[in-house]
């Protein structure tokens, strides 16, 4: 998508998220704040550490208050094609260890986590490639990156993106298109699991969650690469 596409949902963002996510019973928080806290029990499970984290697709910063409750980073970076996205970013959560910057030249390879959630399908898909190769060059040797994508197998993910403004015209990646597209980039695939499977009414059964993650049942899923 281009720059001028986000610039005009910038200040109705999650206006629009919250009116797509009604039917799960949940707000955008529980989901922001749920794939924090799967990666940074992720990252202790796996004996990796989160000096320094790059949000890739950061929007308007909503991740930042929970990057900092779960992984309590030194150093945070967001950054986006949206400059108007980004304006709104550094006026909420602009910090001395928080930062945000257009996607223009990668930064110095020296991220230990790189993330994004939902970014990919709205990127072109000939641009797919040049997208990971940007988030590759920001890590250092050994650093993670964490791919959330909304999962194109679950058909109340569908539903969802249908309710959504910006989403109408997104193109989905199914979790095997991503893997590859990440080993194609230099990746090490190190996982790849399935996220919120129940909604809020059915709340009792979330500590199924877990132990049904390798399932593909979950509305979202992430695939963990390493660079080498």
């Amino acid at each position: 998508m281009s720059n001028s596409y986000f610039d005009d949902y910038a200040s109705t963002y999650d206006q629009d998220l919250s009116k797509a996510l009604d039917v799960s019973g949940e707000d955008k928080n529980y989901f922001a704040r749920g794939r924090m806290v799967w990666l940074a029990k992720w990252i202790a499970t796996n004996g990796f550490g989160a000096r320094s984290v790059m949000d890739f697709g950061c929007g308007t910063g909503s991740a930042t208050p929970f990057i900092k409750e779960c992984l309590n980073p030194q150093e945070i970076l967001g950054v986006d094609v949206s400059s108007d996205s980004l304006n709104i970013a550094r006026e909420t959560f602009g910090a001395d260890d928080t930062s945000f910057s257009l996607i223009q030249e990668p930064p110095s390879g020296h991220f230990d986590i790189a993330f994004c959630n939902g970014v990919f399908h709205h990127i072109e898909i000939p641009e797919r490639q040049g997208a990971l190769d940007y988030v590759y060059k920001s890590l250092r040797p050994g650093g993670i990156f964490a791919l959330f994508e909304n999962n194109p197998w679950n058909p109340a993910t569908l539903y969802v993106m249908s309710r959504c403004q910006f989403d109408r015209d997104a193109v989905t990646l199914p979790p095997p298109e991503t893997r590859h597209r990440m080993q194609d980039a230099g990746f090490q695939i190190l996982t790849t699991r399935y996220l919120f499977i129940f909604p809020a009414l059915l709340k009792v059964f979330r500590p199924f969650e877990q132990p049904l993650s390798a399932l593909p049942f979950g509305t979202q899923y992430v695939v963990v690469g390493k660079k080498p």
